[in-house]
């Protein structure tokens, strides 16, 4: 489990990049192919296609980037350039990364990783392997990523959108608190689902998010002079007629049916019925979907009334058959 802990300073810089990064993208898209796959990312077609696509020819079309990104192991921090505006800006900084960094995130990869002279020649900084990192990473991004980008694109952008508004309704809190399911929000400390036990200060330059279309998981890049990094999957909808399955990655199972059982006002008891769970799982799913600004709450007597917002109503229409 990875703690992260936000100081002040940190909650009031926390942002959004424009959009997914083209150069991080590239290297998650040979990671996932390589088999670092879930049942949520396999779900969306692009990565389909794109597997089929490449299926056979992946580590001929990813060429020297396919050994620096294997399913379960370190993925070389300068693969992630946050502050490169295009593919093509993220490659020549990668590829000017100063040797002592490109030793030191080769240092930490696995022997089969640092296997062969390429890797021990790009770790002292060769121009030769510098290029050749280059030239693989622009063929690979021009075969397999860029037909997918502008799909990407689209994706990233509805999910911003979604982001921007739970912020503005339900602030901070409420934005990490449904940025995945699979991580826990208990203020000052951000709970992400790790291997091993980490625990993250931030130092108080803040935390980016960064959406991406090939993260099966959230990623967390950590930086001691700038804002520390937390690459999230994005939320795409409208690839199921289930509610659970279509909200399922962005609330979890639960709390995407207690929003999908909201389509007719209800109470916290009938909602607790009609879902199949426990009154107080019910009334903690309406909280944290009410301090997202999904859900309006009144009270009626001893008991309270739930309906949705225009913003739920919304979420629940984002897939076909969703909303009928």
């Amino acid at each position: 489990m990875i703690r992260m802990h936000f100081c002040d300073a940190d909650l009031r810089q926390i942002t959004f990049a424009p959009a997914p990064n083209a150069l991080w993208e590239t290297a998650l898209s040979v990671r996932l192919l390589l088999g670092a796959q879930t049942s949520r990312s396999w779900s969306r077609p692009g990565v389909r296609r794109l597997h089929q696509q490449v299926r056979g020819s992946l580590a001929e079309r990813a060429g020297v980037l396919a050994p620096l990104v294997p399913p379960k192991n370190f993925i070389p921090t300068f693969l992630l350039q946050p502050d490169a505006g295009d593919f093509a800006t993220g490659v020549k900084q990668a590829s000017q990364t100063t040797s002592s960094n490109l030793a030191f995130d080769l240092s930490e990869l696995s022997p089969a990783q640092q296997a062969g002279r390429w890797a021990q020649e790009l770790a002292d900084g060769a121009s030769w392997a510098r290029q050749t990192l280059a030239s693989d990473l622009n063929r690979y991004f021009t075969s397999s990523v860029e037909p997918l980008w502008p799909q990407i694109q689209a994706e990233a952008a509805a999910d911003r959108t979604l982001r921007a508004e739970t912020l503005l309704r339900g602030g901070v809190d409420a934005l990490l608190a449904t940025l995945h399911p699979d991580c826990r929000w208990q203020p000052p400390t951000l709970y992400i689902p790790f291997g091993d036990d980490h625990d993250i200060a931030l130092p108080g330059h803040g935390l980016l998010l960064i959406p991406s279309y090939f993260a099966p998981r959230l990623i967390v890049t950590y930086r001691p002079d700038a804002a520390s990094v937390l690459t999230y999957p994005i939320f795409v909808g409208g690839q199921s007629t289930d509610q659970a399955d279509v909200l399922g990655p962005l609330l979890g199972r639960t709390r995407a049916a207690v929003l999908a059982a909201l389509r007719d006002p209800a109470t916290t008891t009938s909602v607790a019925e009609r879902v199949g769970t426990s009154l107080g799982s019910a009334s903690q799913h309406a909280t944290v979907l009410r301090n997202a600004g999904l859900v309006s709450t009144t009270r009626i007597g001893g008991a309270v009334l739930h309906t949705l917002t225009p913003l739920g109503q919304a979420l629940l229409r984002s897939g076909p058959n969703v909303g009928s």
